[in-house]
């Protein structure tokens, strides 16, 4: 018997005892992510289409989270995308975005919708153009209630605010400001010396106050960034066992090495917003020079509410070129990477490409999964690199390309 989605979020993450203390951790965050955790995916798609080399010729399988990269992915023009996730509501707002594509009138509507995403106007953007096209289940999602309201208020209130990850980001702002730190400023920055100015002055500073040390050095700390207790580990490996001077150095990547006028993952994580008139960094597919190709590729997507493995475990041998993990496989066990690998090896065809993340810098491929599967696939050292330095997120340890041989 098939395991439902529940089930199948708690195999993912649970690896403590129940009762033990990791085990508590490990149901506390299963819980949180049967939600919406991000409204904004925090991998860099524009990264990830230059390692892939993504073309028309492709059939990406992806991982939805937000849904901000299988939409970017389109403005390449793939045959194909299919993207998975296991939290209903990512699914939801994944189809949400195709559908506005497909229906919004033009860019400014699409964009105030999805990119500005807090203006009263748009309670009737999503009455006269989406709501006459939903099935029951998405009707049933948008118009229900949380705590905070009806789910499609989002859209008037500002979506970016929602989520683990938005409401994480507004309390790291909040902490921010009660320490004296406006964290907005950066965005006024006019080139990488001021940012750099503002981060030494401001930000590394922020790293030797007791408090962020005494919270950042506790795992459910980072569960609002959808760090599950597995990959916090991973991370605080790259520090030795301590994860301040990792977070200490992922921060300044994003806030020195990329441009404020290039780096949307900036604007998000001081202010939860992208520049509300569209005229900031965006991800490409809100970039209204794109418009047309995700419309257009809209119909060549769809997304499941299922895990990676049981979507391949149905699909054709040899019918998939590209797939994207993010960093899916840092809560995997042996056992569960073996079956991923064993189907993506089963359904890739010559050429395919397969790209992660991980919280620490390794590779945690080599030693886990079955050198007879993994000797198929040869690692892209140099495309790995590049990507990783390129990834303006800045928020993970690397990024890995394997390419299949033959």
């Amino acid at each position: 018997m098939s395991q439902s989605v529940s089930e199948t979020i708690d195999a993912a993450v649970y690896e403590g005892r129940p009762l033990s203390k990791s085990g508590l951790a490990d149901r506390v965050f299963a819980q949180m992510f049967r939600g919406l955790v991000y409204a904004q995916i925090w991998e860099d798609p524009v990264a990830d289409m230059a390692a892939l080399e993504l073309s028309g010729e492709d059939d990406v399988v992806c991982i939805a989270s937000g849904g901000c990269n299988m939409m970017s992915y389109l403005t390449a023009g793939p045959a194909s995308v299919v993207a998975v996730d296991l939290s209903p509501a990512h699914v939801a707002l994944g189809r949400l975005k195709l559908l506005g594509a497909r229906e919004f009138p033009d860019h400014a509507s699409f964009y105030r919708f999805f990119g500005a995403a807090d203006r009263a106007a748009n309670g009737g953007l999503f009455e006269t153009y989406l709501a006459p096209h939903l099935d029951a289940e998405a009707a049933a999602f948008w118009n229900g209630r949380t705590l905070s309201g009806r789910r499609k208020a989002m859209f008037q209130k500002g979506l970016y605010r929602y989520g683990a990850l938005g409401r994480f980001l507004g309390v790291v702002q909040s902490f921010a400001w009660l320490a004296g730190v406006d964290l907005k400023r950066v965005l006024k920055a006019q080139n990488l010396d001021e940012q750099r100015a503002f981060h030494a002055a401001e930000i590394h500073p922020l790293f030797d106050r007791p408090l962020v040390r005494f919270l950042a050095r506790r795992r459910a700390s980072l569960f609002g960034l959808g760090i599950p207790p597995a990959q916090y580990d991973k991370l605080a490996a790259d520090g030795g066992g301590d994860v301040i001077p990792v977070l200490r150095e992922r921060a300044r990547k994003l806030f020195c090495d990329f441009p404020v006028a290039e780096n949307y993952f900036l604007w998000q994580a001081v202010g939860r917003t992208y520049k509300r008139d569209g005229t900031g960094p965006v991800p490409p597919y809100l970039d209204p020079r794109h418009f047309e190709a995700v419309r257009d590729g809209a119909a060549r997507a769809s997304l499941a509410n299922t895990s990676l493995t049981d979507l391949l475990a149905s699909a054709p041998s040899g019918s998939k070129s590209v797939y994207v993990l993010l960093d899916a496989q840092d809560w995997m066990s042996d056992a569960q990477l073996n079956a991923l690998w064993s189907e993506i090896t089963r359904t890739a065809r010559p050429g395919a490409r397969v790209l992660f993340r991980t919280g620490g810098a390794a590779d945690i491929l080599p030693g886990r999964v079955d050198p007879e599967l993994l000797t198929r696939w040869s690692y892209d050292a140099d495309a790995s690199a590049a990507a990783f330095a390129a990834d303006r997120s800045a928020i993970y340890g690397g990024v890995h390309l394997y390419r299949l041989k033959g």
